[in-house]
């Protein structure tokens, strides 16, 4: 039994009820008990107060795309490392990827996650189990006895299965045991040794092109089969105008579809590769302003569901190399709250539509009683400082890895506190 919480005169945002209000929320026992607008609400006997002083309190984000370096490669990043820098930008939940070494294909390894999360993270890390066999996209795993075991969804990470026969006997057997598929919507074969966005910069820099239709023909494809056979189908990220409007057609009346996008293509644009600066070289690239501003108006009809951070440690030995040769991806845990609230700040997207992109939405896809502010909801929440200015610095980075895209960036908001099952396990520091 621990000792009940009540957090005064925050300004409490809760999109699962669509409540926005200045408000106390009170925490008892690991769970939320409830949240009043009376200002003259008293303090139960023995309770920690905190006094929010206006800032912001959602539901902990909900990271549907994170990779880390354990098992095999955890000079890159630990579980323990990732669960630091997720509740420093306010995730209390995120899903880890298969891609590791070995590959979680196998109940066993999903086993060793949950089992290592358990002893040296202070959040939720939900694995989620490879959809074939070595991530090879040949024969798909043991779904059933990956799901026994505690995966909460099916995904190739960072492949994508190229065989519409394979994909479909997977959706047919995700289906059967009730569980979501996110899938990377990418052709190979299209895109070839492409590194970068198709389009007069790639041509200016030299570096070879990724058409949009790397992403849009599999994409169509995963979508038609999805809805002949009515499984739960997400697609983990698009990038690119097109997406959004072939989204807009196929999720008409089908509620199993959903799509995710990446802060960063949400929030930069090819243009940020600069002179070859490897930390932008992305899976899917930066595309140009135009398709970012897609991408947004996609978030705000609803065609796009999700906002995840697509956590991508790597080392220095595979990023300071020449740009078609860097490998891809970037961190993001600790910069995805904050880099969202650049649109918001700029007027692009609604506090609220930001926070359930990143809260319930996700949690609703997988089916977890997270990102929502209910009574009887676990109090997994975070507060922060919408008007808190701060320069994202390599000193102050708590990830293993230092591949950010937004090194030296600027930001205006920053979490200042996050509580998982109402204890505190993150607080920012001046200085730190």
């Amino acid at each position: 039994m621990s000792a009940a919480l009540l957090i005064k005169n925050a300004r409490i945002i809760d999109p699962a009820s669509d409540f926005d209000h200045v408000a106390s929320m009170l925490v008892e026992n690991g769970r939320i008990s409830g949240i009043s607008t009376d200002s003259e609400t008293g303090t139960p006997e023995g309770a920690e107060t905190v006094d929010a002083r206006n800032m912001l309190l959602a539901p902990g984000l909900v990271d549907l795309r994170v990779f880390t370096g354990e098992p095999g490669h955890e000079y890159r990043e630990t579980l323990h490392s990732a669960a630091r820098a997720a509740v420093a930008g306010g995730i209390t939940s995120f899903v880890c990827m298969p891609d590791t070494e070995p590959v979680t294909d196998d109940g066993a390894v999903v086993d060793f996650i949950i089992g290592r999360a358990r002893e040296n993270a202070c959040m939720n890390i939900l694995p989620a189990a490879a959809i074939s066999k070595g991530l090879k996209g040949q024969e798909i795993t043991e779904f059933g006895l990956l799901k026994d075991a505690g995966a909460v969804c099916f995904s190739e990470g960072r492949k994508s299965i190229q065989s519409a026969a394979v994909l479909r006997t997977a959706l047919v057997y995700a289906k059967n045991f009730d569980m979501p598929v996110m899938h990377h919507p990418c052709d190979n074969d299209l895109k070839g040794n492409g590194v970068m966005n198709k389009g007069l910069f790639a041509t200016t820099l030299g570096l070879g092109a990724i058409a949009p239709e790397v992403e849009t023909i599999p994409l169509g494809r995963d979508l038609m089969l999805a809805r002949a056979t009515g499984a739960r189908y997400h697609a983990a990220q698009i990038s690119c105008a097109r997406s959004v409007k072939i989204l807009e057609m196929e999720k008409q009346g089908h509620s199993n579809i959903s799509a995710g996008v990446s802060i960063n293509n949400l929030t930069l644009n090819e243009l940020d590769v600069g002179q070859y600066r490897t930390f932008f070289k992305l899976d899917p690239p930066l595309r140009s302003e135009e398709d970012r501003q897609a991408l947004i108006a996609g978030l705000n009809s609803g065609a796009i569901d999700t906002i995840h951070s697509g956590h991508d440690p790597q080392d220095v030995e595979v990023k300071r190399r020449p740009f078609a040769e860097a490998a891809d991806g970037a961190i993001g845990l600790e910069t995805l709250f904050c880099a969202a609230m650049r649109l918001v700040h700029g007027g692009d997207v609604e506090l609220k539509t930001v926070l359930r992109a990143m809260t319930w939405r996700p949690a609703r896809i997988l089916g977890l009683q997270a990102g929502t502010l209910a009574p009887g909801a676990m109090a997994d929440f975070f507060i922060a400082d919408l008007e808190h200015p701060w320069v994202n610095s390599e000193e102050t980075i708590i990830s293993r890895s230092k591949n950010t895209p937004f090194e030296g960036a600027r930001f205006l908001g920053r979490v200042m506190e996050t509580y998982v099952a109402g204890k505190r396990v993150f607080r920012h520091e001046e200085g730190s």
